[in-house]
């Protein structure tokens, strides 16, 4: 070891292991002693020289500043932003399940083993598939998965199918997914109640046609109540049907795709069942298949072996593998707490309870903000603001301003068969008196908006930052720190 080190290891005469400063005449290394010259800078960065507690202090006040999913409501449709039982997070911090080595031998990993084989068992209970992957680590990679599988069944059977039928009401992962692994893209048009129009399916069904890619409920918070004679009409063309499981915070319990003719899915775990997710991350997006389909998941997959739990690493029509070692284990030791902890009897309030409370909120709000497709929905909603223009107030606005209010805005501009989406899911986690105060600061603002449309336009007023150019801050990102800046109204 150098002598010049930072920090030096050394063993102690009981056998333990301990840490013991360099004197205090040793210099630190220099950054041109592991940094290339082109890298390095010209002159040294102003640094402000502060003490701890006011470091602490800074950083604490910063922080209070955020929103969370701790601290206000997350209306966020699509992305099921529901508060997550901290016992989750102190299980998936157990040592024995933290600290587990991707490469350690499997005899001395039996416990997580089994975790994940029981989890592929309770999602199939879930969904009513027949098998699991855990190995996609967001639900555009299970999307991806999903895409690979259907290829590798339609190679199976010797013939090329390019097209992948796909509403118009899809999240947007899902045309990409599909290109990104070579097919086309037709696009399904919704019909007047905001599900699939068959008349128009059975036109583009034709026997270019590898699979249809629907989300069930769909992003306007309505079932397909046509899905098994969706279902049938793929099936007769020999086409498989794929189920963006995003919005599965609503069925749990109440209903599964396996029942209703889908041929696989991708659930994301982190939105369902249990991980904070804000931020772009971590997630999971276990993807599970019917019988037919099984062969082509990616390996490896825990099987038992006797009472011992091994990996399966071979199989000829395997995909392959699709991520690195075997998943984002810690999201899926959540997801089986959550799981395990509810039973079947939670899982079903879970969706239950988030199908009431949209509900709920939705005849609060609508004669103010009409529902684009008025109808029972799921778990969430979506209003169009499209009558506010006149007064030249838009969805973003009302979302500025309901930042001033308490509240995180809503999904905004989505899905795009909406003019001017505000797009709602209040999720099972959130009581009366939260939505009662959200219903009536977007009433508030309703009221604004008659009397005084150019605060509502100018909003958010009491936030650190104000509004922003948002078409200059794309173009031109400005994301160098200046030492004398502080919170403005930019």
């Amino acid at each position: 070891m150098m002598v010049n080190e930072p920090v030096i290891f050394e063993r102690s005469v009981a056998g333990r292991r301990g840490y013991r400063l360099p004197p205090s005449d040793v210099p630190a290394r220099a950054p041109s002693a592991w940094l290339p010259e082109e890298h390095l800078r010209a002159i040294p960065p102003h640094l402000p020289e502060v003490a701890e507690f006011d470091a602490v202090r800074h950083y604490t006040r910063l922080s209070q500043l955020n929103f969370s999913v701790d601290t206000h409501f997350y209306p966020l449709g699509s992305c099921t932003m529901k508060y997550n039982p901290k016992l989750n997070e102190r299980i998936a911090a157990l040592p024995g399940l933290a600290f587990v080595h991707p490469l350690q031998p499997e005899e001395q990993v039996q416990g997580t083993l089994r975790l994940l084989h029981e989890l592929e068992q309770l999602l199939c209970a879930v969904t009513g598939m027949e098998a699991f992957t855990l190995q996609p680590a967001a639900g555009a990679q299970g999307e991806l998965t999903g895409l690979k599988i259907i290829a590798a069944y339609h190679r199976r059977k010797r013939r090329h199918r390019s097209v992948i039928l796909i509403p118009d009401s899809a999240h947007g992962t899902n045309p990409a997914s599909a290109a990104l692994s070579g097919f086309s893209v037709v696009q399904i048009k919704s019909g007047p109640d905001g599900l699939i129009d068959l008349n128009e399916l059975k036109r583009k069904l034709t026997d270019d046609v590898a699979a249809l890619m629907l989300t069930n409920p769909n992003t306007l918070g309505l079932f397909e109540r046509e899905i098994k004679t969706i279902a049938r009409l793929l099936h007769e063309r020999d086409a498989l049907v794929y189920m963006d499981g995003a919005n599965m915070n609503a069925l749990l319990g109440v209903a599964r795709p396996g029942d209703m003719g889908v041929d696989l899915l991708q659930l994301n775990l982190h939105k369902t069942f249990s991980t904070p997710h804000g931020g772009g991350g971590p997630g999971a997006g276990p993807v599970g298949v019917t019988k037919a389909l099984e062969e082509f998941l990616p390996l490896p997959r825990v099987i038992t072996r006797g009472k011992r739990f091994v990996w399966k690493q071979e199989g000829r029509a395997s995909i392959g593998r699709v991520h690195g070692f075997y998943g984002n284990v810690g999201v899926l030791v959540r997801a089986y707490a959550y799981i395990r902890t509810l039973g079947r009897e939670g899982l079903t309030r879970v969706s239950e309870v988030a199908i009431v409370n949209a509900n709920y909120l939705k005849v609060k709000l609508k004669d103010v903000f009409p529902v684009a497709y008025n109808a029972f929905c799921m778990h969430e909603f979506v209003v169009t603001l499209k009558a506010l223009r006149a007064q030249g107030v838009t969805a973003w606005d009302v979302a500025k301003r309901l930042l001033d209010h308490g509240f995180y805005a809503p999904t905004v501009y989505f899905p795009l068969i909406v003019d001017e989406a505000l797009m709602i899911e209040p999720t099972e986690t959130e009581s009366k008196e939260t939505l009662d105060a959200f219903a009536l600061a977007l009433l508030t603002i309703a009221q604004e908006v008659k009397t005084n449309p150019d605060y509502v336009h100018q909003a958010p007023h009491r936030m650190p930052v104000g509004r922003i150019d948002e078409v200059k801050a794309a173009r031109e990102p400005n994301l160098r720190w200046t030492p004398s800046r502080q919170f403005v109204n930019a």
